[in-house]
């Protein structure tokens, strides 16, 4: 394990003024966000909407690296060329998404997450094919009686397992315990309570596993209430409570944060971290995004499948990056 290389990667995916791309969507979620706008889930159409992303012209002024799918990173765009290597042209990492699903216990209540047996393997391949960096997806709920202990456990042990074993591969982790904050009619206390105890317990046992933290990034939710809540904060409430629990639980070696969007419009995601930069000056990590949805979602729209709509849809998915990156300073 090269700790320095480790680093240099890291700190160059939180670089100023830009983000990652989350385009790693499973082929289930692909498949539902390709119906919303009435166009056939097939590798063909899957390939095309990643390629008119990366094909948008100056993208990599606001996006450092690209989680892919397998599916993604495997095999040709319609274009013939390698997904991988179009992205190195650009001076832009190719990441993989690492998780395989999760598994349901505690009367399908809770989650852990699967992947890990032939994790090892699979690097080996990833690598070849010109993967930097991984991300592996915890997922909790807010509940009365939920997180459970063991949900709190077996997802931190299995974060930390994965982020070693990547480490080892030579790629940095990207660590994600995601909180489901918004699922749900609790107020933004019981959510800072609960991303308090997950990110307490999952940096507990990445420091057990002896996980370099200079050399991977944290993927956190921002701290939110409930969709159902009787009352919704502001930017600046948001803001101020994800980083009083950041302060608390993140040890200052790690790089960087990469928000998720989670279930938020492209615009709630920005304001939220747009008012964390602008109000927090003096932290120790960098505070980016590494948007999915929010980044795609308008772009995609946009496209809806027609040849004649790729520059508009060029231009769409290209206005909402910068919004983004401008949201960093």
């Amino acid at each position: 394990m090269d700790k320095n290389k480790l680093s240099d990667i890291a700190k160059q995916m939180v670089a100023p003024k830009k983000g990652i791309l989350a385009a790693d969507e499973s082929l289930k979620t692909m498949t539902k966000r390709l119906a919303s706008i009435g166009v056939e889930s097939t590798l063909e159409n899957r390939s095309m909407w990643r390629q008119i992303m990366i094909e948008s012209k100056g993208f990599e002024n606001y996006i450092s690296g690209i989680i892919l799918f397998d599916e993604t990173l495997r095999n040709p765009l319609p274009n013939g060329k390698m997904i991988a290597e179009v992205l190195k042209e650009k001076g832009v990492l190719p990441g993989i998404k690492t998780d395989e699903g999760t598994y349901k216990f505690n009367n399908g209540e809770e989650t852990f997450t699967l992947g890990l047996d032939k994790l090892q393997k699979r690097y080996e391949e990833y690598s070849q094919m010109g993967a930097v960096f991984a991300k592996w997806r915890a997922v909790y709920k807010v509940g009365n009686d939920v997180p459970s202990k063991a949900a709190l456990v077996a997802n931190a042990i299995g974060l930390a397992q994965y982020a070693l074993m990547t480490q080892r591969a030579g790629l940095v982790p990207i660590v994600e315990p995601e909180v489901l904050v918004l699922e749900g009619d609790h107020d933004i206390d019981r959510s800072a309570e609960v991303t308090t105890k997950v990110l307490e317990v999952v940096f507990k046992w990445l420091d057990r596993f002896g996980v370099e933290l200079t050399g991977m990034l944290l993927k956190p939710n921002m701290v939110l209430a409930g969709k159902d809540a009787k009352t919704q904060p502001t930017s600046k409430e948001v803001a101020q409570k994800t980083v009083e629990v950041l302060k608390k639980t993140v040890p200052e070696e790690v790089p960087g944060i990469v928000f998720l969007s989670g279930g938020l419009t492209p615009d709630q995601s920005t304001d939220y971290l747009k008012a964390m930069n602008t109000e927090y000056k003096d932290l120790p990590w960098q505070l980016s995004y590494s948007f999915g949805r929010a980044l795609q979602q308008e772009g995609l729209k946009a496209w809806s499948g027609k040849t004649e709509n790729i520059g508009a849809a060029q231009m769409e998915f290209l206005t909402r990056a910068k919004k983004v990156s401008e949201a960093r300073e």
